[in-house]
């Protein structure tokens, strides 16, 4: 009578922890969003699985926990980290309304931490994580955050920057920002599909990532004052050497 909420990294290949490999070897059932189940089919062929598609959260949730109490042990699998925009929470949440089991959740590597290896070091200082998706947080407090880091001069990361039926959202936040008092020149960088077929990174400044076409598969970093490119790679320097002078 077990859930365990699995982060699959970026990629759920290469970046699948040691932790999250045991877990899904070790469940009875994987449930989850079906591009997802895709991406570990293969390996895991001889596991049952069980998949829904986008929007489909709750129903997800709702059958794992209602599997675990018919006394399954199931993986609930998430990209990244299942708890960063994950669907550790919501396993909490649904599982109030039925007996109590017993719910684990197994972090991974989420795309912040994924993309920013690819760009280099830019999360080397404090930052702030915001999702551009006002499909469960109204625009409004969007904005209020984006202003918010960028007066706190935070390196920022973007998730759901742009979708099909929100293309304009990174426009509207690299206008808010710069609004908000961060300069066009400010180093920049985004990481499309990270650790899957296909990644690409890019450095680019905030001034021309206003006009950048991205998609839902895209990460954004959005340098302090600080951020620079050293050797050709998005850094942000934690100060060391500074103290040192």
């Amino acid at each position: 009578m077990r859930v365990t909420v699995v982060g699959l990294g970026p990629g759920a290949g290469r970046d699948l922890t040691g932790r999250a490999r045991e877990a899904l070897e070790q469940a009875e059932l994987i449930i989850g969003y079906t591009a997802y189940i895709e991406l570990i089919r293969e390996e895991f062929s001889h596991k049952e699985m069980r998949s829904t598609g986008m929007r489909k959260e709750v129903d997800r949730c709702r059958a794992a926990v209602e599997e675990a109490v018919a006394g399954k042990d199931v993986a609930m699998v998430c990209s990244g980290d299942s708890g960063i925009y994950g669907m550790a929470a919501l396993v909490y949440e649904v599982a109030q309304e039925y007996p109590p089991i017993e719910i684990e959740v197994v972090p991974g590597i989420t795309a912040a931490c994924g993309g920013a290896a690819v760009l280099g070091a830019p999360l080397t200082h404090d930052f702030a994580v915001v999702s551009l998706s006002d499909l469960l947080t109204p625009w409004e407090k969007i904005e209020r955050r984006l202003i918010c880091a960028a007066q706190a001069d935070f390196v920022l990361c973007l998730y759901n920057p742009a979708s099909h039926s929100r293309p304009d959202h990174l426009r509207r936040a690299c206008d808010i920002l710069l609004a908000a008092g961060k300069a066009p020149d400010t180093v920049c960088g985004f990481v499309q599909n990270i650790g899957r077929e296909g990644e690409c990174a890019v450095l680019t400044t905030l001034a021309a990532l206003r006009d950048t076409k991205v998609d839902m598969f895209t990460t954004v970093f959005i340098g302090s004052g600080q951020t620079r490119v050293l050797n050709g790679k998005m850094v942000t320097p934690r100060g060391y050497l500074q103290r040192e002078n």
